[in-house]
């Protein structure tokens, strides 16, 4: 495929190929094509421009370039509807409607004769009039009511370039409103959406890992701790806490037992249960739910609701200032200056315009946000409180030492320790486990049922003998596992800071496993950054001991950290720091963070977080580096910046054409087209990026 270099920096190309070099079918098989390859990180393609933009990672700037110019149409794949990104289709939609819409203007203003503009400006007037009308008939003055006596007064006054003007600068904000609501109801539903590859069923043979792809009615899946449920079916075993908010909104997790139903997209706190499949992922009731959402208020921000509701309050004050004028001038065409000369236009377009302008720049730098309110909240916060393991520390920690206790092997506490944990998603646990495949140690599972408790261990019966592992909490205190002095003597001496989790079998401590978990590289120069932005308190809290906490906190300059912290107690710190009337950021990756991110008035989840911690948090971090912290700062802050200046402009630009109308300097033509104007030119500011200069493009370099 031919094409040529638009725009070229490390990690990011745009390429342009021509208009209609592929059309909008080919443009999802491009996006397919080019995001297989696996130095492709993310891809956006346009058949309207026949423009490509490729994210890569650095170094592979030539394997790109060959890449498309190695592509021919005729061997693209065509891709299923199911697997298309609905926001893709969303832009491309918009943009045709919004090319059409300012196509039809120009023929309309330049080339149609006037004897045939003139009926056709007065059937889209009754339109505007129309609804006006029936606004008013419900006892509602609205904007509504507002357009169309402004549209319905200019065709009286035989104004037809300004009722022209004004009907399609309406079109525009309409078609903008539509816009931003689908792309909140897109939104909604890819965070309601199941996002599971593999899931573990029983066979005759036991427990097996298969792709969800394979499920077929009447399998019998196991779903453990932490784990979202794929599919809908009815339990046939066991017993769970299962947290339905993203089905009911229910705040507090449901019991579930043999004989209830259970739904994907729900996700089990704690417990284990066998779910026979009843309907498969794509027939689901969250799947019909999806297909339903509309959007959501709640998820608008406040100043976005507010913007809004002051809107349709300034419109009886409009149609007073009007009516006042005509009553002591007698003059209808300063009267109608009043008229075509409102705030709420501007007002209502632009501050919608610019908080989904925003979103979608988060998004592009692999942040997601699911509402317009959260980004305000991430503005407002003055305190930042992290978890640890995951978070603060690397994504992905190592198993540093295996100890035995005297009459345990080494390999058999490695052993033992990855078949209890091999099935939980957690950082930690995937590392245990890690280390044992390294090792090809197997671990085939001879156990019972395991029983998770969050945030402290896990227990089951493993060759006849009960076997735990976990923290000193769990395993010492709570399962009574006795720690001679000598043992912890060799604990202190041999974990040099790392985190340590211990196992028992039969009542008598095995052995322990170090976790080297270093802090990430930009862990502390985020935390300074965050500081330079306004984020007054830094919190660490973790579940870790007092030393390992201590340093971790000392290396990355924390001044504020809880250690030995239960999960419960990460909820009731948030709540806390609420109390004293802070506004609080959570940022959490772990199923024990969920109750804590829930509680925060606002919730961040990494990437590689657990089902439950994305169910619950607002934000999404989509990258592997906590750098995207402070993109999303800097931008947040930009866009409530944006947002008053676009305020303090309306009013005092409008406020200047009304006195200028009202003294007869401007004539009303005037006043429309430079209220039109003016307009289109917050809505188009309102669209620019919230990032920019040196900042943008270090955001692009990560």
């Amino acid at each position: 495929m031919k094409y040529t270099i638009v725009s070229d920096l490390p990690g990011r190309i745009r390429l342009r190929c021509g208009a209609y070099a592929f059309d909008e079918e080919q443009s999802f098989s491009v996006m397919a094509h080019l995001q297989a390859l696996p130095y492709v990180e993310r891809v956006k393609a346009s058949h309207l421009t026949g423009s490509i933009l490729l994210f890569y990672t650095e170094g592979f700037r030539g394997s790109v370039i060959r890449a498309v110019a190695a592509m021919g149409k005729d061997a693209l794949q065509p891709v299923a509807e199911s697997d298309r990104d609905p926001a893709l289709g969303i832009d491309m939609q918009f943009k045709q409607r919004l090319y059409k819409m300012i196509l039809r203007r120009l023929v309309n203003k330049f080339l149609l004769p006037s004897w045939l503009k003139v009926p056709l400006y007065l059937w889209r007037g009754l339109g505007f009039i129309r609804r006006g009308w029936s606004c008013l008939r419900r006892g509602m003055i609205t904007v509504d009511v507002l357009d169309g006596a402004a549209v319905g007064v200019s065709l009286l006054q035989g104004n037809y370039s300004t009722a022209a003007s004004i009907m399609f600068l309406l079109g525009l904000s309409e078609l903008l409103e539509d816009y931003t609501r689908q792309k909140t109801r897109s939104a909604l539903a890819q965070s309601l959406a199941v996002h599971v590859d593999t899931v573990w069923v029983r066979r005759d043979s036991g427990e097996v890992q298969i792709p969800v792809a394979q499920l077929r009615v009447g399998d019998h899946v196991v779903v453990r701790s932490g784990s979202m449920i794929p599919i809908d079916g009815t339990v046939c075993d066991g017993e769970a806490s299962v947290n339905q908010a993203s089905m009911t909104g229910e705040p507090l997790p449901v019991l579930k037992k043999a004989g209830d139903s259970v739904f994907a997209g729900t996700v089990l706190e704690e417990g284990c249960l066998a779910v026979e499949v009843r309907t498969l992922l794509s027939e689901s009731r969250i799947s019909k739910l999806v297909e339903l959402i509309e959007q959501s208020e709640a998820l608008k921000a406040n100043v976005q609701a507010k913007a809004e509701r002051m809107a349709d309050r300034i419109v009886p004050f409009s149609f007073l200032l009007a009516i006042g004028v005509f009553v002591f001038t007698g003059n209808w065409r300063k009267a109608l200056s009043v008229l075509l000369v409102d705030y709420s236009c501007a007002i209502k377009l632009a501050t919608p315009i610019s908080v989904i302008s925003a979103m979608r720049e988060a998004a592009a730098h692999k942040v997601m946000v699911k509402g317009g309110k959260f980004l305000e909240a991430v503005a407002e916060a003055d305190t930042i409180i992290f978890d640890k393991t995951g978070t603060l520390t690397v994504a992905s920690p190592a198993v540093s030492k295996v100890v035995p206790f005297a009459g345990f092997r080494r390999d058999e506490v490695l052993r033992t320790a990855a078949c209890l944990e091999e099935h939980f998603p957690h950082s930690v646990a995937r590392a245990v486990v890690r280390k044992a495949l390294e090792e090809e140690l197997r671990h085939a599972e001879e156990h019972a049922e395991v029983e998770y408790i969050v945030a402290h261990g896990i227990a089951t019966t493993y060759q006849g003998r009960r076997v735990v592992i976990g923290s000193h909490h769990f395993v010492v205190e709570d399962e009574n596992i006795r720690l001679s002095e000598e043992q912890l003597r060799q604990v202190e001496s041999t974990a040099n800071g790392d985190s340590v989790i211990f196992l028992g079998v039969d009542g008598e401590a095995a052995g322990f496993l170090c976790i080297s978990d270093p802090p990430r590289g930009e862990a502390a120069e985020v935390i300074e950054a965050l500081r330079g932005l306004g984020i007054r308190h830094v919190v660490m809290l973790t579940g870790d001991g007092e030393t390992t906490a201590r340093n971790v906190a000392t290396s990355l300059g924390i001044d504020q950290y809880r250690s030995q912290v239960l999960p419960e107690d990460k909820a009731s710190i948030v709540a806390e720091y609420k109390r004293q009337g802070r506004k609080v950021i959570m940022v959490g990756d772990g199923i024990n963070d969920s109750p804590a991110l829930a509680a925060a008035d606002v919730s961040i989840s990494m990437k590689d977080a657990s089902d439950i911690a994305r169910e619950v948090a607002d934000i999404t971090l989509l990258g592997s580096s906590l750098r995207e912290l402070i993109t999303l700062r800097t931008l947040s802050r930009s866009l409530m910046t944006r947002i008053r200046s676009n305020y303090r402009f309306i009013v005092t630009f409008n406020t200047l054409l009304l006195l200028l109308g009202l003294g007869g300097v401007i004539t009303p033509n005037a006043s429309a087209v430079l209220h039109n104007t003016s307009t289109i030119a917050i809505s188009a500011a309102s669209m620019r990026p919230c990032l920019k200069g040196e900042r943008r493009k270090a955001v692009e370099k990560e």
